[in-house]
């Protein structure tokens, strides 16, 4: 339901010469509170049409409308001709709309960013119990083997590179390497 705003209290009987000139210091002071009300009345629903061409739910079009009645109002004495009442509640409802947008948009770019998806600490602790594991079974190594599997695997050279580096045979190479595979095999299976 629309906040409407209170009709004004009746006041004591006026004289009709004394309203009379009362009417004209309203017009010429600006639009009066029951000719805005009842403006505001009979066109709010069209005003909250315009508002949902703008918006797409309607609490923000209600409040955009309850929010150009109250701005409006308080600004009634600008508004020298009561014919343009509909106008500025009309104006006002379209540029609350796109201030209501405007901060929307702002919001969404300041929204942060989520973080991208990282290993859990479980899956670290594991890691990391694996590479102890791994570097005790290749301590465990004959020392050809253990520097043929580091050469090779760690330091990713070729095996002509490691026979070159170690001044061995590309045979005992590929023995080292292979003897060493299948003693690491073997080391990283037993329960420790």
């Amino acid at each position: 339901m629309p906040v409407i705003a209170p009709m004004p209290a009746a006041g004591p009987a006026r004289i009709p010469a004394q309203a009379q000139g009362a009417d004209e210091s309203m017009t010429e002071a600006g639009t009066s509170v029951d000719h805005l009300t009842e403006t505001y009345r009979a066109h709010y629903r069209s005003l909250l049409g315009l508002a949902a061409l703008l918006l797409d739910d309607t609490a923000s079009c209600e409040d955009v409308v309850q929010e150009a009645f109250i701005r409006v109002h308080s600004a009634r004495k600008r508004v020298r001709d009561p014919q343009k009442t509909l106008a500025y509640l009309r104006q006002t409802v379209v540029n609350l709309s796109r201030s209501t947008l405007r901060r929307r948009i702002l919001g969404l770019k300041l929204l942060t960013k989520p973080m991208p998806d990282m290993a859990s600490a479980e899956e670290g602790a594991y890691d990391l119990l694996e590479r102890d594991a791994l570097k005790k079974a290749l301590r465990g190594l004959q020392r050809r083997q253990r520097e043929v599997l580091v050469l090779r695997y760690f330091a990713d050279m070729t095996e002509a590179q490691v026979a070159e580096s170690l001044g061995i045979s590309l045979g005992s190479v590929k023995a080292y390497g292979s003897r060493g595979i299948a003693a690491l095999r073997v080391a990283m299976e037993e329960p420790a």
